[in-house]
């Protein structure tokens, strides 16, 4: 009770930030040109007169300007019907800051811009008045407002770094309820694991971001004997007719000083960014000069801290009339510090500056977040994105939060076209129905960076299938090669007649497959010891839709077995090398709450549990000095219904504070009697 109570005194609040990433603005724009949203087949159901139209959103956010003409209106009869303003209780949800306001106009924008579902409404729920962080508990209470509003959809582009249980139990109280909630991945890419909450939440959809359908969305490649290096093409800079093949030169910081007495001519030119003299400004359009001058082919920055950026050639600061003349990329201090060292040896490159719109953004959040499900789930256009701003005008603006918005208006088509969809339905024909994303090899992304694909609203919209589960984590052991599971597929409209499947994956993985009464079966079976994670993908092509079923293995060389006896979860470790100690760490999928305990070879482990439910087991097996993982799962039907202890767990923080206030005053007061 004690600890109870201190810690019920310490608790802070989490600060959150937007997830939105500035790239590059445009503050007059002459003529809009549409690019993301009819990219992703938007045109499709707009032809059928599906534009939104009676659906409900709610953008938890920096509020939404509703003065801006593609916004236009508060109250019933406006385009944002209601909201609430959480930082100045007595004023309207007014946008101050403008990324709420761009967010909207990706949904919902009906003027000079359409956006996604130009005829759904808005709820603007206003929790950040400078864009610059927002507390978790504000982000709770919007999400609490929304239910209590009726929202249908929620879009949360906001988010923090680490697991916040405030959020994500609000999340699912909105899911509980019926509410489709769609988040951002966040913009702390290309680093892996780097997801947050609301985005690790295991219900909701969670969004990264690809480039745009436009000229701006170029990618580059960078290879240096025949290893491949993630370089990002600079702001402004042009793309290569065929890849540069040529000799690789270090040249200090790219000043005139430092070209002078080397000769670059036709060479790839790698600069350290900044300058070695305090103050001094100088910029990636005079080092391009620099180098473009003295004949050079391309040109690479490194970063002079760690990490990796985003650097603009054309800028407020450029001379007059610049124009680039040769491509200029960045790259990671660590990489390029590589690359100069490597010159002595072999420095010969290629590079190649192409458009690619189907290509993940380098800002976008990675996962996993959990050995036991993907994130993110989906992947839309989020760079470059022509949207609304505060003052009536138009901004080109990148970042994860823009990407969210364009799932968000897809869900509003679809409820449109079927207000029957339940969430996991919705949720099964954005996924499956997704196009491919590769990188700049023509290599697919992992799972862990693109989820399933890019968005295709037309494909989801012409579906008429919905396949449940929408993906598959599978744990396979020596001891247990392979595993049976099962596809439901529920018809829209139509049969099953026609019906082709396939599997794509590493070879030594043998698939095979059924249909019996509406559902897939199917096998895998891992015919090789390769131990590790492996990736493939499951295609159902019907109707002339192909559907994606990702498919995550985990191969161990250990194993956990389950078994349970009444209320309590017995656990037996195997290794075929033996082992000494095991952390065990057991989760309720439903709620988020675990339980770690740890174990021995002689000892009889036992966990209690206390709800119906499906458990993720994660095991840390200690072998020889050395830490291997084996997972497992097992669903739970049998407890009798009684007061569960993960029912106290779920309790609100001011009723447990209340609680305990009470008793220690009861205590106190018992004290001062007994005296």
């Amino acid at each position: 009770m004690k600890s109870l109570l201190i810690f019920s005194i310490t608790l802070i609040l989490l600060s959150s930030f937007i997830v939105s990433q500035s790239i590059q603005s445009q503050n007059e724009i002459k003529t809009y040109i549409e690019n993301s949203v009819p990219y992703i087949g938007t045109e499709i159901p707009r032809m059928d007169g599906i534009d939104g139209t009676g659906i409900k959103i709610a953008v938890i956010d920096t509020g939404v300007d509703f003065n801006h003409p593609d916004l236009f209106g508060w109250g019933p009869d406006g385009k944002v019907i209601g909201g609430y303003n959480f930082i100045q209780e007595d004023q309207l949800p007014m946008d101050n800051n403008g990324h709420g306001t761009k967010v909207a106009g990706i949904i919902a924008a009906d003027g000079n811009l359409l956006g996604v579902a130009p005829k759904a409404k808005i709820l603007a729920y206003k929790v950040s008045e400078d864009g610059e962080g927002v507390s978790s508990e504000l982000i709770r209470k919007a999400i609490e407002k929304a239910i209590e509003d009726k929202a249908d959809i929620i879009n949360i582009s906001l988010g923090v770094n680490k697991t916040n249980s405030k959020i994500d139990n609000a999340v699912n109280h909105a899911l509980n309820n019926g509410i489709f909630v769609v988040t951002a991945a966040g913009n702390d890419g290309p680093k892996f694991e780097t997801i947050g909450s609301p985005g690790k939440n295991f219900e909701s959809i969670t969004v990264g971001a690809t480039y745009n359908n436009m000229t701006s969305s170029l990618i580059a490649t960078l290879e240096i004997n025949e290893k491949q290096y993630t370089v990002i093409p600079m702001v402004g800079s042009s793309k290569t007719n065929e890849p540069i093949t040529e000799k690789i030169i270090f040249a200090g910081y790219g000043k005139i000083n430092n070209l002078k007495d080397i000769d670059v001519k036709d060479a790839i030119v790698i600069v350290e960014r900044g300058s070695n003299v305090e103050g001094e400004l100088l910029f990636f359009s005079i080092k391009e000069m620099n180098v473009a001058s003295a004949g050079a082919k391309a040109l690479i920055v490194y970063n002079n801290e760690p990490g990796i950026f985003l650097g603009e050639l054309i800028h407020e600061f450029s001379e007059p009339g610049y124009i680039p003349q040769i491509p200029v990329v960045s790259i990671d201090r660590e990489e390029g510090l590589e690359i100069i060292e490597s010159i002595e040896r072999d420095n010969e490159g290629i590079m190649n500056l192409f458009y690619n719109p189907d290509f993940i953004a380098h800002f976008s959040s990675r996962g996993p977040v959990s050995p036991f499900y993907i994130k993110p789930d989906i992947v839309a256009p989020g760079a470059y994105i022509n949207t609304t701003q505060n003052n009536g005008i138009y901004n080109l603006t990148s970042g994860t939060s823009f990407a969210a918005p364009h799932v968000s208006g897809a869900a509003a088509l679809l409820l449109q076209k079927n207000p029957e969809l339940e969430n996991h339905e919705i949720k099964s024909l954005l996924v499956t129905t997704v196009q491919p994303v590769s990188d700049a090899y023509g290599q697919e992304f992992s799972l862990h960076e693109s989820g399933s694909g890019r968005l295709d609203i037309a494909n989801a919209y012409n579906a008429k299938l919905i396949i449940s589960p929408t993906n598959f984590v599978i744990n396979l052991s020596k001891d247990q090669p392979s595993i049976e599971e099962q596809l439901e597929l529920k018809l829209i409209e139509g049969n099953l007649e026609k019906i082709d499947v396939r599997f794509e994956g590493p070879k030594f993985i043998e698939f095979t497959h059924d249909i019996k009464n509406n559902n897939l079966q199917i096998g895998l079976n891992i015919v090789e010891e390769k131990y590790g994670e492996h990736e493939g993908k499951i295609f159902i092509n019907h109707d002339k839709i192909q559907y994606t079923i990702p498919v995550l293995i985990h191969h161990t060389e250990g194993s956990i077995s389950l078994i349970q006896e009444n209320e309590k979860l017995f656990f037996e470790i195997n290794h075929p090398d033996g082992w000494s100690f095991a952390k065990i760490t057991i989760t309720n999928s439903k709620n988020g709450n675990s339980d770690t305990i740890s174990t021995t070879p002689d000892k009889k482990t036992s966990l209690e549990i206390y709800e119906n439910g499906e458990y993720w087991v994660d095991a840390k097996i200690k072998i020889n000095g050395n830490t291997s993982d084996a997972f497992n799962t097992i669903k739970i039907n049998s407890l009798s219904e009684k007061i569960e202890k993960s029912e106290l767990r779920d309790i609100p923080e001011k009723q447990i504070i209340l609680i305990v206030s009470i008793i220690v005053i009861i205590g106190i007061v018992g004290l001062i009697i007994r005296k």
